[in-house]
């Protein structure tokens, strides 16, 4: 009996890691797929302004999983675990997917509206700086301290990108220019999205 529900604790622990993960395997899996397609995948899927002037919307959401080469991608991909360890507890799938969601469309409002001189762009890390920026203001909850100190590095890095530029060496890690304010939009609205789920949680919890 006891090795049994020893066995069956440690299958279920096992189930619980790889539903914990399946998010940004997904996510990961799903860019190095379209990667493979290479200069035409990018060119067919990218942000492009000219094409989604002429009705081709699913770039609004397609550009934020192409990258501009294999570097761009695997760093990306790493950018992804990272968050993913420091802040994926925060929220539930579903909560993960909204904010996903609302970090794009913020993106795509940002740079459409506020940076018309930007003709194309590609890559997660706009909404992956989204996808922190909620879970620190989600983790001021649970785990305030840490929160803190995670959120004053995002903000250090969004002050200097904006008044400085990209971080040394990122371009050339990268293959080509680093959209800045692509980072600062995927904060602001990962932000909103994080503030709604509070306001929820407030409205929810007994007075």
């Amino acid at each position: 009996m006891g090795l049994g529900q020893d066995q069956n604790n440690a299958n279920l622990a096992i189930l619980r890691r790889i539903s914990y993960w399946w998010l940004p395997a997904v996510l990961i899996i799903s860019s190095g797929l379209i990667e493979l397609f290479g200069d035409a995948g990018r060119s067919f899927l990218r942000f492009d302004r000219a094409a989604i002037s002429l009705a081709e919307l699913w770039r609004l959401i397609s550009g934020h999983f192409v990258h501009l080469g294999s570097n761009h991608f695997f760093l990306n991909a790493f950018g992804l675990i990272l968050v993913w360890l420091f802040v994926g507890m925060h929220f539930t799938v579903r909560q993960w997917l909204i904010v996903i969601v609302v970090s794009i469309a913020g993106i795509d409002a940002g740079l459409w509206f506020f940076d018309p001189q930007l003709t194309w762009y590609v890559g997660m890390s706009g909404f992956l700086h989204g996808m922190l920026a909620a879970g620190i203001v989600k983790g001021f909850q649970a785990v305030p301290r840490e929160a803190m100190l995670i959120g004053a590095a995002v903000l250090m890095k969004i002050m200097f990108e904006q008044l400085i530029g990209p971080l040394p060496g990122s371009e050339q890690s990268a293959g080509g220019d680093v959209v800045v304010n692509a980072h600062l939009y995927g904060v602001l609205a990962g932000v909103a999205a994080a503030a709604v789920f509070w306001n929820r949680d407030k409205a929810k919890s007994p007075i």
